[in-house]
């Protein structure tokens, strides 16, 4: 099978490299943002992380002409209807501090003692036409009234996984992937990804004789 370049809508070269170790088995090159250049950014406007993760693989697949693996992720507070949710990363505004999204968080759940949370990840890969894989993954655990741990990023020092008795941030990175919304989304990616090579190489071929046939036709005007 000829290796299949994947490009990872990111420009964090750590969730790359992740990303890459799950895949390393597979042949695939995988490349993420950085190796682009300046390229335009999709409008995640979606009410749901699946909506936005698909606006940025499907998005970024058209404008570079290759596969796209994307993901929307974010922390949902039953006790708060669900918030944060999609405005996780800028909960306390466009352009808020982790310590500043995690002092709303307290701040709306002042006097609450139902702290049940989960995590939520979304991963959707798509091919240039806009054909679309989706996987979906949750981490259940509550929200503490204070901060523990010094690893990690966003709400990991409020979110307590309970089977553990650790939050995200007291947990390494090999702790944290084994039982994460974004790690359990990953393998079950992996698991699967030998049908899903099948599946781009299809996708791929389809898009290729497409493009013929309308070259084809313009040439014989």
């Amino acid at each position: 099978m000829d290796r299949i370049t994947l490009v990872v809508a990111t420009h964090n070269r750590g969730k790359s490299r992740e990303i890459s170790d799950f895949l390393a088995d597979f042949p695939v090159e995988l490349r993420d943002l950085n190796d682009f250049g300046s390229i335009p950014e999709p409008v995640e406007d979606g009410k749901t992380f699946e909506e936005n993760a698909y606006k940025k693989s499907s998005f970024t697949a058209k404008v570079l002409g290759l596969p796209v693996l994307a993901d929307d992720s974010g922390l949902e507070v039953e006790a708060l209807g669900g918030e944060p949710g999609v405005y996780s990363a800028r909960y306390a505004g466009p352009k808020a501090s982790d310590e500043e999204n995690n002092a709303k968080l307290l701040g709306h759940l002042a006097g609450i003692g139902e702290r049940k949370a989960r995590f939520c990840c979304v991963l959707s890969l798509a091919v240039p036409s806009g054909a679309a894989l989706t996987y979906e993954a949750f981490c259940e655990g509550v929200i503490l009234d204070s901060p523990r741990g010094a690893n990690g990023f966003g709400y990991d020092p409020l979110f307590l996984y309970t089977p553990e008795n650790k939050t995200f941030a007291e947990m390494t990175l090999e702790e944290k992937s084994r039982v994460s919304h974004r790690g359990k989304a990953l393998a079950e990616l992996k698991n699967e990804f030998a049908k899903i090579l099948k599946w781009l190489q299809l996708r791929l071929q389809e898009e290729k004789a497409l493009r013929g046939e309308t070259n084809m036709c313009v040439g014989d005007k």
